[in-house]
């Protein structure tokens, strides 16, 4: 597809967008405070964002108890792998891509906590115990070293309501995923009734 008026250099999107103000360029900071701690503590969620070697992006969320991201020091954090699909494209990407962006999400505030830096896959047990869960050890823990930390403000959450109950939609208007999955799995054997149940399984008895 072709698109008129391409923006090809940074010079030419700073004089459509503008510029930071200080106030933006003195915000980011290159450890973990107690501020960030005490947002890290409470929050229940984080994006990771990873590439390959080629540059290739994977987006990936992360859910569970509030706090379950792991402190080690002000420069270190740990995620634990919890049970997943086994596709496992976060890790394989840190393999060959050490880059690594976090956004940690707290429900109903729309600031977030964005972190920057450089990650490595653990296997070490001293440390994974720390977030076991119901006696079940993760087996796999991402380690990343802090470069950038900063607050990120709440427009996006604003524009889109997202923590305003009043502007969500009906469970019969939300997506079907175990339809959509039957569409693009599109197996003669396996239609979205199937899949709902095992979907059903998963999330009841291997969540950890």
């Amino acid at each position: 597809m072709k698109f008129n008026q391409v923006v090809k250099s940074i010079e030419e999107l700073h004089s459509i967008a503008g510029t930071p103000g200080i106030t933006v360029l003195n915000k980011t900071i290159s450890f973990l405070d107690e501020h960030c701690r005490n947002f890290m503590d409470q929050s229940p969620f984080v994006f990771i964002s990873t590439s390959d070697s080629t540059g290739r992006c994977d987006c990936s969320p992360r859910g569970d108890a509030p706090g379950f991201v792991h402190v080690l020091d002000e420069k270190h954090l740990v995620i634990p792998e919890r049970p997943g699909n086994r596709k496992m494209d976060s890790l394989i990407n840190i393999l060959s891509n050490p880059n690594i962006g976090l956004i940690f999400v707290i429900p109903g505030l729309g600031e977030t906590l964005r972190i920057n830096g450089s990650a490595t896959i653990i296997q070490d047990a001293e440390i994974l115990e720390k977030m076991a869960v119901n006696e079940k050890v993760p087996q796999l823990g991402i380690v990343v070293k802090v470069e950038e930390c900063y607050i990120h403000c709440a427009k996006a959450f604003k524009r889109s309501q997202l923590w305003e109950p009043e502007s969500w939609s009906t469970k019969e208007q939300l997506p079907q995923p175990a339809k959509m999955l039957a569409a693009h799995i599109n197996m003669e054997d396996l239609d979205s009734e199937k899949i709902q149940t095992s979907l059903n399984l998963s999330y009841k008895h291997n969540l950890y």
